[in-house]
């Protein structure tokens, strides 16, 4: 529709101009990195935006599993420190990343739309969202540490290293939360290269520090449990600091000029109206966690260190689908925002495609090698027998997951994330933990794990239903009535 308007221009102008419009109509002659995500062949499009990203996510994920693995070097006691703290570890993640995912659909969508003064307005007003959620944590971290810990065990020295590892994990958590913030901007003009650079550079200086600082090599001072949490803070905070610079000195498809700079109360509520259903999404899992870790509790400390394990490993297999998703959220918004139905059904189907392959790929690992991925974490030989039957189980839910997670993120990146919310909240709540709660009462730990797959097929039962939905009233509808929200 734009090509044809910009050749019908050129009948009542010189040739040279009328060109010049139909290369601005396609977004040829722009010179910003983002008309590429309505230009660029599909599939090099999707590889060029996500690969980066499930490249510094797999070293992400490498990090998160060497971190425990330096951990288990000490004992079991701290191995299950750390995991009993993934549920605020979690929560935190939680409210970085979906928040980013509302900055990510609004200023995608802005520039599809050539809309300059709202893509600035999104970038400006989710930095200041980042630094009130920092204090949120800051306070969580000063207050909550230690009662969070007792309210699962009352093992003192659980409780102890547990302490002092999620308080300066929240306490520091400025890096975090900027680092997300700002590799959201740079994947939402297109440039994720540069998020690939910060994300690595943050995981391999953790990787570095991790066993530096737990057992005090090279001078510095042994920090145990507490030295991780260092390391990991330390890791973030250099990470931060490179993507505001490459912001600062790369993006120039977007203006985060804080003079005169005041909270947009309309544009934090488009922010949110993406971004809050993804936190209480993922917050969900915090939820679910923290439930699973006091299920498990009762049969063993040992089961609850599995757990945790399987969630360090597993991030191997999903870490590049988020990549992968965190490619095509923004390609799907500016191309929505476009109004091109085509394109946005391109990146959904190839991405359902690689989703998919990777899922499969991680499900034959966890069912072949079950006690390879265990070994890593200095397991004793309860720990191999209990978490042999989990990673076998909990693994088969990877067979709808790969699915599940695509259209979930294509319901949050065309403004519905509330159906991602319900398919969230009924999965893990209303099915997995009732499902792991009644399968504990047989008295054998093994059963609680079938409570995974059970909830992904009723995830994907959901999923389908509301793809349906949002393809009949959303998608075949674009670019014949282009809307804002």
């Amino acid at each position: 529709m734009n090509e044809r308007k910009g050749k019908a221009c050129q009948c009542s102008m010189p040739k040279e101009n009328g060109e010049k419009e139909v290369k601005k109509a396609a977004g040829e002659d722009s010179g910003r990195a983002s008309d590429k995500m309505g230009t660029m062949p599909m599939n090099p499009l999707l590889l060029s935006m996500a690969l980066p990203m499930m490249v510094s996510m797999l070293v992400q994920a490498l990090y998160n599993i060497v971190d425990s693995v330096f951990v288990s070097m000490i004992n079991e006691e701290a191995l299950t420190a750390v995991s009993l703290a993934f549920p605020i570890q979690s929560l935190m993640i939680a409210v970085g990343a979906g928040t980013g995912v509302g900055i990510n659909a609004v200023l995608s969508r802005s520039l599809g739309e050539k809309e300059q003064e709202n893509a600035d307005k999104a970038a400006k007003n989710g930095i200041f969202l980042a630094v009130l959620s920092y204090l949120l944590f800051l306070i969580v971290g000063l207050a909550i540490a230690k009662p969070f810990y007792l309210s699962q065990t009352d093992d003192p020295e659980i409780v102890s290293y547990g302490i002092s590892y999620l308080t300066i994990v929240c306490v520091l958590s400025i890096g975090m939360f900027f680092q997300m913030t700002f590799e959201k901007l740079l994947q939402s003009t297109g440039r994720t290269m540069y998020t690939m650079f910060t994300q690595g550079t943050g995981a391999i200086l953790n990787i570095i520090f991790d066993p530096i600082m737990i057992f005090g090599l090279f001078g510095f001072p042994e920090m145990g449990v507490a030295g991780a949490a260092a390391a990991t803070v330390f890791g973030q905070i250099v990470a931060a600091i490179l993507a505001i610079f490459f912001n600062v000195k790369i993006n120039k498809d977007i203006n985060i000029s804080f003079r005169g700079f005041r909270p947009d109360g309309k544009m934090i509520a488009a922010i949110y109206k993406v971004g809050v259903p993804s936190i209480i999404m993922q917050a969900i899992g915090s939820v679910m966690t923290y439930g699973m870790n006091l299920i498990l509790i009762q049969f063993t400390s040992t089961a609850t260190a599995v757990f945790g394990v399987y969630y360090k490993v597993q991030s191997f297999v999903f870490m590049p689908v988020f990549g992968l998703n965190n490619g095509m959220v923004p390609i799907i918004a500016y191309n929505y925002g476009a109004g091109n139905q085509k394109r946005v059904r391109q990146v959904v189907k190839l991405s359902v495609t690689y989703a998919v392959v990777i899922m499969l790929i991680g499900l034959l690992v966890f069912q072949t090698i079950p006690d390879k991925l265990l070994g890593l974490f200095n397991a004793s030989e309860n720990m191999l027998v209990i978490g042999d039957r989990a990673l076998r189980t909990i693994s088969l839910s990877f067979l709808f997951a790969g699915f599940c997670i695509v259209i979930g993120s294509l319901f949050q990146a065309l403004g519905n994330g509330v159906y991602s919310l319900c398919v969230s909240v009924a999965r893990q709540l209303v099915v997995l933990l009732p499902a792991a709660f009644l399968l504990s009462l047989t008295g054998k730990v093994e059963n609680v794990w079938w409570a995974f797959p059970i909830a992904e097929i009723m995830s994907l039962c959901m999923t389908l239903f509301f793809y349906r939905r949002i393809d009949r009233k959303i998608i075949r509808k674009i670019g014949q009535k282009p809307e804002y929200d």
